[in-house]
């Protein structure tokens, strides 16, 4: 009797396995799933992009792999990401299910809120004030260059010394965001807002990490004393530094003279409540749209610098061919102009191809369909996780002269002129497209080419060259390295 009792749960169990893990009739192909695990042995979460791109040579440019058992869809190539990502934008404009942004997010704010009336309104209302606040104008690109004024300061102060750039560029990009979002900037020594930076830092890696997807995976292991629960520790230090700012702003604002981004939030809740309308606006959503702003505006602009920095010291002739450039059209000014960009080439050549080249945010952000879709001859039902592999295009050899080599060449024609080319999208596109896409590339030439002005960087050490191998995370970032700086006359 208990012998054939265990035969029963045993053929009960590889029943539904087999059932649970078995593809969907027109569900994308994919790798062979284990029970339970599905797929997670078989990703090296380190550094996933490699075997992404391993499992596509076998399953194509749409395939699938389980995620526990959640199943997922990767998709590559420019034809299927453009699919999804303009031509059936709206019908992959939702987000999937994720334990963990839920449990931090509640699902509201502007980055993973889920595809409906409320994210639309948060993003209407969020590039509307961004706007008065004066992206795209002539005042943030003075506020960016009174950055770059403070930014040059610290740099010259360690002069005599190897410099780490890491905090440095991360407190001059973030006091950009800081700026129309908290109405403030944060000195370069100020303790707290360092420990702030390095544990966005390390949440952005832990978030893309392991034991994150066990947590998405397995509910249950929300419980349990593993690595994951660093970053609800480091969420904690976070949020309990957003609530300060949103506090002192209620205490100190005059109802009718906003000073940044939470005044005019608050203002609207105070519209909204006087004339009783039932709306989206709430103290939750406020607190999460300051957040996101605040990562989002600081995390990949600041690994793209770094990057950048690390480019030009592995390529030092790259280097003087951009340095060159600026001083050209620079002539006697202590600085460029956002303007000056259409008459450099060459830079924004260069800045694109950091930008190509390092692929920072590789998977980009997941999106779901909010219905069943076809795609590419498959079925991809409703809440389905879809993953944008965009470092797929910055890869592809059918769109670039030299596809996995850093070489500015690659956005430039015979005659040294700036080209257009598709397969380009660090910044996403479609309804999703990052929201900060404007202010990101004026930070990145502002910055850029203030430090190329003021400085030559060199690697210290010519017989060991950089390491180029990324950190993955939410976003891929560099190692942390040291850099010998040259004041220039």
């Amino acid at each position: 009797m208990e012998l054939s009792t265990a035969l029963f749960l045993s053929l009960f169990l590889l029943t539904f396995f087999w059932w649970k893990f078995s593809r969907p009739k027109g569900f994308p192909p994919g790798p062979l799933a284990l029970p339970i695990l599905g797929n997670i042995l078989q990703v090296d979460f380190t550094n996933p992009i490699k075997d992404v791109r391993r499992l596509s040579k076998i399953y194509g440019p749409v395939y699938s792999i389980y995620l526990g058992f959640t199943p997922a869809v990767v998709i590559q190539g420019l034809k299927d990401l453009k699919e999804v990502l303009v031509n059936k934008g709206i019908d992959f404009a939702d987000r999937p299910q994720n334990r963990l942004f839920e449990a931090i997010s509640g699902n509201k704010g502007l980055v993973v809120a889920r595809y409906g009336q409320a994210w639309k309104e948060h993003r209407r209302f969020t590039l509307s004030t961004l706007r008065n606040f004066g992206l795209g104008k002539k005042s943030m690109e003075e506020r960016i260059l009174e950055e770059c004024m403070y930014l040059n300061e610290e740099i010259r102060k360690n002069e005599d010394a190897l410099v780490d750039p890491r905090f440095v560029i991360d407190n001059a990009v973030s006091n950009i965001i800081c700026s129309i979002v908290f109405g403030r900037r944060y000195d370069y020594d100020d303790s707290t807002f360092r420990n702030i930076l390095n544990i966005v830092h390390e949440n952005m890696k832990l978030a893309a990490g392991f034991w994150a997807q066990l947590y998405n995976a397995f509910g249950f292991v929300k419980h349990l004393p593993l690595p994951h629960q660093k970053i609800f520790r480091n969420v904690r230090t976070v949020f309990a530094f957003l609530g300060n700012v949103l506090e002192e702003h209620k205490r100190t604002r005059v109802p009718g003279e906003p000073r940044d981004y939470i005044d005019c939030y608050l203002e609207e809740l105070d519209t909204e409540q006087k004339n009783g309308h039932k709306s989206t606006f709430d103290a939750e959503n406020l607190f999460t749209c300051v957040g996101d702003l605040f990562i989002a505006g600081t995390e990949t602009t600041s690994a793209s610098l770094e990057w950048s920095l690390l480019y030009m010291m592995t390529y030092p002739d790259i280097q003087e061919k951009c340095r060159a450039e600026v001083d050209k059209i620079r002539g006697d000014r202590d600085h460029l102009d956002y303007e000056d960009r259409v008459r450099m080439p060459y830079t924004l050549a260069v800045l694109q191809e950091t930008q190509r080249f390092a692929s920072v945010v590789s998977l980009g952000v997941t999106h779901a369909p909010i219905k069943d879709v076809q795609l590419n001859g498959y079925t991809i039902p409703k809440g389905t996780v879809v993953l944008t592999d965009l470092s797929s295009l910055h890869y592809d050899e059918k769109y670039w002269k030299y596809p996995n080599e850093f070489n500015p060449e690659n956005f430039l024609n015979e005659d040294g002129e700036l080209v257009k080319v598709e397969a380009f999208l660090p910044f996403s596109a479609g309804p999703r497209v990052c929201i900060g896409e404007n202010l990101a590339r004026m930070e990145l030439f502002l910055f850029f080419t203030t430090m190329m002005t003021h400085f030559e960087f060199h690697w210290p050490d010519p017989k060991s060259p950089p390491d180029l191998t990324p950190v993955f995370g939410l976003s891929l970032a560099p190692k942390r390295f040291k850099m010998k700086v040259i004041p220039r006359l």
